[in-house]
């Protein structure tokens, strides 16, 4: 019998958590859970970590301690808090870490996976976002395998498998164009949050629907790819493809175009990641082309979505500036939710935030998270929300 494979999990209540789990659990033999971790879901992290045997449970959340030690009582599980206590468990060293906490609290458990030398399944974009340069130089130094889990990258993975990106002539990004597609501005003015997190095609969770449905999710993979896959903005392109058959495409020098298709399942882009070099089975439908019937595609409106062309503009500044984007987005999408701006103001303060504040280019951890908390600061002015939301 092969050994299992050790993993951690992190954002293991979450919609790309649960569907490690799921995958996880069809598999158990091939897999020891190291530690799984959660913001403050103590229950459910409680009983995942006792059906999955895992070593530690982490609660992000210190107030929720009391409760997942409670809930852990006799298991033999240790049960910690705190930021401090999820880097600590990122550095257990799995074999591979799925790190899949949403914002920019994911960033120094993320690095410290990267620095223990292992797998690093990526499904975190903001930390590449604030901190890609930072990031990519750690995997080099550390000599860690960062794999792409959203499924735009993970196809671009896919399709260039080995390849020499010196041959890629261009790299799409494909956009499903989100819940309000073929709204006009004065329809979106007034979209309520609850219409916003209906994404067409894909469940995922409020605040990615909502980045989904302003598109600045696509504005967002388009400054993570530009680490990734190294080619220039100028070669990275953005297609509507209200279907989401096709996940991503590569162009090469040849004018050979090679594209990823599957279903609109998360499992397949993590079964990609978890199994990397090979393949393992999932329990996800066959795609039936004949089925779908056509596949269409549109080229993206920046007038009625100008998320994409204000996050193209802070990755060509470079520096601090996706950093800053990051975090003003993550207030202003917050502040939308909680139903303090309209739905239209979020793509306006993230725009008002760029032009009213050029931070310096960060050389370490402390510089982003300090550009993290001034942003955040700004946009809560602007939103009348806690800068902690």
């Amino acid at each position: 019998m092969s050994v299992p494979r050790s993993i951690s999990i992190f954002g293991a209540t979450g919609s790309v958590g649960a569907s490690t789990l799921d995958l996880v659990r069809r598999d158990r033999k091939a897999w020891r859970v190291v530690a799984l971790t959660a913001n403050c879901q103590a229950s459910e992290l409680a009983t995942l970590a006792r059906e999955f045997d895992a070593e530690i449970a982490v609660v992000a959340d210190e107030s929720c301690l009391a409760e997942l030690r409670d809930a852990l009582a006799g298991s033999g599980i240790a049960a910690a808090a705190g930021e401090g206590a999820l880097i600590e468990a990122a550095r257990r060293g799995a074999d591979v870490t799925m790190a899949a906490i949403v914002g920019c609290a994911g960033l120094a458990p993320t690095m410290a996976a990267i620095e223990c030398g292992k797998t690093v399944a990526l499904a975190n974009k903001e930390s590449l976002v604030s901190a890609g340069a930072l990031m990519m130089a750690k995997v080099r130094e550390s000599g860690a395998t960062l794999l792409p889990v959203d499924s735009e990258h993970n196809a671009i993975f896919q399709c260039l498998a080995g390849s020499d990106i010196a041959d890629v002539a261009r790299i799409t990004l494909t956009a499903s164009g989100g819940p309000f597609r073929t709204r006009s501005i004065d329809e979106m003015r007034a979209m309520t949050p609850a219409q916003a997190v209906a994404h067409p095609n894909w469940s995922m969770g409020a605040k990615i629907s909502v980045d989904s449905a302003t598109m600045m999710n696509k504005g967002l993979e388009l400054i993570e790819a530009d680490h990734l896959f190294p080619v220039g903005l100028d070669r990275i392109a953005i297609l509507v493809h209200p279907q989401s058959v096709i996940h991503s495409m590569v162009e090469y020098r040849d004018r050979s175009t090679l594209a990823q298709l599957g279903a609109p399942d998360m499992r397949i882009p993590i079964a990609s990641a978890l199994a990397w070099p090979r393949r393992i089975d999932t329990p996800c439908e066959p795609l039936d082309l004949a089925s779908i019937g056509s596949l269409s595609f549109e080229a993206p409106d920046e007038t009625r979505f100008p998320a994409t062309r204000i996050a193209r503009e802070a990755a060509k500044a470079g520096g601090g500036r996706p950093a800053q984007l990051n975090a003003t987005n993550e207030i202003a999408v917050a502040a939308f939710l909680a139903g303090r701006i309209g739905f239209l103001d979020i793509a306006e303060i993230a725009l008002r935030a760029l032009d009213d504040w050029s931070p310096a280019t960060p050389a370490a951890l402390d510089d982003i998270y300090a550009i993290d908390d001034e942003a955040r600061r700004r946009a809560a002015d602007l939103t009348g929300l806690a800068a902690n939301a």
